[in-house]
């Protein structure tokens, strides 16, 4: 449906100087209704001058005709119409990507779909988007979606294909409508936003399917739109698509976002309230005609909701009943579970008291072994360190034979299939020799038989040539006797006319005998041209299969001498067989030593854990001696015993030896001394 606008007179309108005079008139009450009034009225105002200055340009430019044209009133206030309608949405624009920016900006963060300028924006982009729309007739009804246009995207910019497939994905959108809002969420979270309807534009033919000629998108105010979106590049968007219902939104602009305080200098308000009000009557027009369609969505979208709560609610009561079971059984298994824990403290008490006391004995054994430990751990360590290298120059033999031994297998089978290639192609050699001596016998025998056929050719041409000379042998008697003819004619005329008639019929059928022998010589001519053409094929056969019989022979030969090598490579596999199996019996035996030394490791590493038990006291943590329990001062000074690491005074730590950890004798107590003298003892014993 189409918008009017009223057109009113300039002249009709109140000065700025009478409204503040009629400000200051009213009472205070009355004066909050007051910059809405001025707000109306200037925007009354700036619509006639808008709609006059539209009309002067569309006049200049050619869209709206001069007194003199043809064109009716009514489709000069349609263009005029669609002008304004695109400057609207222009300027609606501007302040929605402006407003975005700033708050972005000032909020230091990345935006949620639940912000307002964000959803605000949306809904301007998309009655961007939907100007000028064609509507596109089905079996179902009229369609107008602006899906259509964004779907090429994906054919012009192929970057634009993993949107596509990710909106098509989406179950819980069901219309076009929801898929290019969707489509749009996730074109502004890649920052391509403005680059994507950018390549829409270069292609304004292909728009031309979706869009009228006026429409938004095929103008320059597209162009300008598309340069504002580049600024959204700064804005980090976080969108979820999941449980969004973007089927049935309702796109309604809220112009409390833009509306700004009117309490500024008036020479500031006009400028910024004109715009406003303009955008707002727009936007009042557009929310009259969203309203029927929104009822009429609303009322069966409810009741789809209603049936959907209603079982979700029968579900939600079911799942209560079977939690309250679930916890009456749980609460039960937890008094059993506390009956049961605390059987197990009691258990553990007792338990732990007697691990206390076996604990102490075995920090006695474990002080007095410590000592022949350290000795041997330092011999093993020893044999370690030496063992260690003997396996890594095995290591590095091991794997130099093992890259030998890989090498001559790989040369083995590659041998092994040059001598079946080889085998195969003499096979192959083989038939095609026999074949070739089964054409050469046919070709002898042709050959012979040509050659017979030749003789006898020969013989026919000879006696052929015979009988030619015989006929001209008679041919000069008759003519004699012609003579004698003539010389007798007076004489014999009728004799001689009987003559003529014999010698008439004979001359014929000697010229008949004479063409069919020249018929029969061309044919044996054109027969013994083709014969000869055959010997010469044969014999360039028989030179190529000489030939053929030649490579044979010297490949024969090859095959020979890469026999007696196979032979050579199979003695040399063996003696490597040998040398593998010598070298797997050495790494069985290495192997053997290993796992022993390991064992042995293993065994150091356990008892060197339990001398590692004792902890070296610091200096605060005590302040008495262990042995004598006196207190420490400035006297009595503290110092530590070297081998268990507890504190001692000077009289009960005056002792020194010399410990596997310190290369020259240090301070020990009197326990750890009798203990390691009594270790000595029984090692040198």
């Amino acid at each position: 449906k189409e918008e009017d606008f009223e057109i009113i007179d300039k002249k009709q309108l109140p000065d700025a100087a009478e409204l503040r005079n009629e400000e200051k008139a009213k009472p205070e009450e009355a004066r909050w209704s007051a910059p809405i009034l001025s707000l109306a009225r200037k925007a009354s105002e700036n619509l006639a001058l808008g709609y006059g200055s539209a009309l002067k340009s569309a006049s200049l430019v050619g869209l709206v005709s001069k007194p003199g044209s043809s064109d009716s009133p009514a489709k000069t206030s349609t263009r005029c119409h669609t002008m304004e309608e695109r400057a609207n949405l222009m300027n609606m624009m501007k302040l929605s990507i402006k407003i975005l920016i700033q708050s972005a900006l000032s909020l230091g963060r990345t935006l949620d779909s639940d912000f307002p300028p964000l959803q605000q924006f949306f809904v301007v982009l998309e009655h961007c988007l939907k100007h000028g729309l064609k509507v596109k007739k089905s079996f179902i009804g009229q369609n107008k979606s602006f899906f259509g246009p964004l779907e090429l995207v994906e054919k012009l910019c192929p970057e634009a294909s993993d949107i596509a497939t990710s909106v098509k994905n989406l179950p819980e959108l069901k219309t076009a409508v929801g898929r290019g809002r969707a489509w749009l969420y996730l074109a502004l979270m890649q920052k391509k936003l403005a680059d994507y309807l950018k390549v829409l534009l270069d292609h304004k033919h292909l728009l031309s399917e979706f869009y009228e000629p006026d429409a938004l998108m095929m103008e320059e105010e597209g162009a300008v739109i598309v340069g504002l979106l580049v600024g959204l590049n700064v804005i980090d968007a976080n969108l979820c698509l999941k449980g969004e219902d973007l089927d049935s939104q309702v796109g309604v602009i809220d112009f409390s976002l833009y509306l700004k305080e009117t309490q500024d200098s008036d020479g500031k308000q006009d400028g910024g309230i004109t715009a406003v009000l303009d955008q707002k009557h727009y936007v009042e027009e557009l929310n009259r005609h969203l309203r029927w369609d929104f009822h009429l969505c609303t009322v069966a979208d409810l009741q789809n909701k209603i049936d959907c709560l209603e079982k979700t609610n029968s579900k939600l009561q079911e799942e209560l009943a079977a939690a309250t079971d679930r916890i009456g059984s749980l609460q039960e298994e937890q008094q059993q579970l506390k009956q049961q824990n605390e059987l197990i403290r009691e258990r553990s008490e007792k338990s732990v008291e007697v691990t206390k006391e076996d604990t102490k004995v075995e920090l006695d054994t474990y002080k007095q072994s410590r000592q022949g430990l350290d000795e041997m751990y330092s011999d093993v360590w020893k044999q370690l360190k030496e063992e260690k290298k003997v396996r890594l120059e095995l290591e590095k033999e091991l794997e130099l034979q093992i890259g030998m031994k890989t090498e001559m297998e790989i040369a083995m089978k590659l041998l092994e299939k040059d001598t079946h290639e080889k085998q195969d192609t003499l096979v192959a050699l083989r038939q095609q020799l026999e074949e070739v001596k089964a054409i050469n016998l046919q070709m002898f025998h042709k050959s012979q038989n040509a050659e017979c056929s030749l003789q006898e050719k020969t013989e026919a041409i000879s006696s052929f040539e015979g009988k030619t000379n015989e006929m001209m042998s008679s041919m000069k008697q008759m003519e004699k006797r012609l003579q004698q003819a003539e010389k007798a004619r007076q004489a014999a005329e009728e004799r001689c006319n009987k003559m003529k008639q014999e010698l008439a019929v004979k001359l014929n059928s000697c010229r008949q005998q004479m063409a069919q022998l020249d018929s029969k010589c061309s044919t044996l001519e054109k027969e013994l041209k083709s014969e000869k053409e055959q010997r010469q094929t044969l014999q360039k056969e028989l030179h190529q299969e000489k030939d053929a019989s030649t490579l044979l022979k010297t490949e024969l030969q090859q095959m020979e001498g890469l026999k007696k090598e196979l032979r050579k490579l199979q003695d040399e596999k063996q003696q490597l067989k040998k040398v593998r199996e010598e070298q797997e019996q050495a790494l069985q035996e290495m192997g053997l030593h290993l796992s022993q030394s390991k064992l042995k490791m293993e065994d150091i590493k356990e008892v060197n854990k339990a001398l590692k038990g004792h902890t070296w006291l610091k200096d605060d943590e005590a302040t008495h001696c262990k042995q004598c329990k006196k207190e420490f001062s400035i006297s009595r000074r503290k110092h530590h015993c070297r081998n268990c690491g507890d504190i001692f005074c000077n009289t009960c730590s005056s002792n020194e030896l010399a410990l596997p950890s310190y290369p020259k004798p240090v301070r020990v107590c009197d326990n750890c001394h009798t203990l390691l003298l009594q270790q000595c003892s029984s090692n040198s014993s």
